[in-house]
């Protein structure tokens, strides 16, 4: 179990969370292991065999602290939460905005700065590689195109079609990111639900991670997270979530996912193919991406709109309520993340 921006991750199979005043108690075999202050902790989750007892989730409840229940593997099952409170007007212009033209100004905001972010790991590995290949260049210059198709106002569609485009092209080349054990963490393109290789399954388990901080964030001030303006509506998907952390993933998902594998901190043995096809992860590689991910959320940058030193895991709560701002009319539009 660790914990980290206050989220509580709980790995340990057979562990179980109870109440104690206002405490929440990690037991494993009847012993109690940890105790956490509930005002300490903004969200829980849970992987695999874990237990709660009615009061824990009720204190849990009470308090505001989201528990999300994933498989071991780290796919997504449920997510709990007490009485949802928030500012009316907000959501009622969330709503409205979702609806009309201000849906497409705040997506091409959200895929601008993931195409951007994106090119930035390609401008990274270029000058990290003296012999880099003429496609990493070739990817790099199409990013820069897309980038400048985003410049001009357009309809929903075709910021879609232009992200699904820059997508494409980026992904095309990031077996060339690999530069260790090449052999076992070969990418031959983006797969899910289940992940086909080794790299898909840490991209995964690690978009789970950024998906729940994401929901967290906008939940925390006041917006609703099923409504998106980049992701359709759709029942049981956290659209607004997945919209905010598009910026995000090239900088938190994908560098990390690279750094671990090059710096030789996973290895080919820490994962088995099922009987479907797909690739999971051993507990131990688990811990060892969750440790990374909590360690990369400590490190601190100088936010390029509000030119102030935050630690990276508080970036999905600053964009929520800089989002807030924006549909409240306080913004003029969107100042989505640009990483530099």
């Amino acid at each position: 179990m660790k914990i980290h921006d206050n989220t509580l991750y709980v790995t340990t199979q057979g562990a179980y969370l109870a109440r104690e005043r206002e405490n929440l108690l990690i037991r494993v075999d009847s012993e109690t292991r940890r105790q956490f202050p509930i005002h300490t902790l903004g969200g829980v989750v849970c992987f695999g065999n874990i237990s709660f007892s009615p009061f824990a989730l009720g204190l849990c409840g009470e308090n505001g602290v989201s528990v999300s229940m994933l498989t071991e593997q780290g796919r997504f099952l449920a997510r709990v939460d007490g009485p949802i409170s928030g500012n009316v007007l907000l959501r009622r212009a969330q709503y409205k905005a979702s609806d009309g033209s201000i849906a497409a100004e705040i997506a091409r905001a959200f895929v601008a700065a993931k195409i951007a972010n994106a090119r930035t790991v390609l401008l990274r590995a270029q000058r990290d590689q003296p012999d880099a290949p003429d496609e990493l260049a070739y990817a790099v210059a199409r990013l820069a195109g897309a980038l400048t198709e985003l410049q001009e106002p357009m309809p929903l569609d075709v910021v879609r079609g232009i992200e699904g485009d820059a997508a494409q092209a980026y992904f095309s080349v990031f077996d060339n990111l690999v530069l260790a054990n090449k052999v076992d963490f070969r990418f031959d393109g983006r797969s899910r639900r289940p992940p086909m290789d080794r790299i898909n399954a840490m991209l995964s388990f690690l978009s789970v991670m950024l998906t729940h901080d994401a929901r967290s964030a906008c939940e925390g001030v006041g917006l609703d997270s099923q409504v998106g303006f980049l992701h359709r509506d759709r029942p049981g998907r956290a659209s607004l979530a997945l919209d905010l952390m598009e910026e995000l993933r090239p900088v938190l998902v994908d560098r990390l996912t690279l750094s671990l594998i090059n710096r030789r901190q996973v290895a080919p043995e820490g994962f088995r193919i099922t009987e479907s096809g797909g690739v999971e992860m051993d507990d131990q590689t688990r811990k060892t991406l969750i440790t990374a991910w909590q360690e990369r959320k400590s490190d601190e940058l100088t936010h390029p709109f509000l030119g102030e030193k935050i630690t990276i895991g508080l970036l999905p709560h600053i964009q929520a309520r800089l989002l807030a701002r924006c549909l409240r009319g306080d913004l003029d539009a969107y100042p989505a993340y640009f990483w530099r």
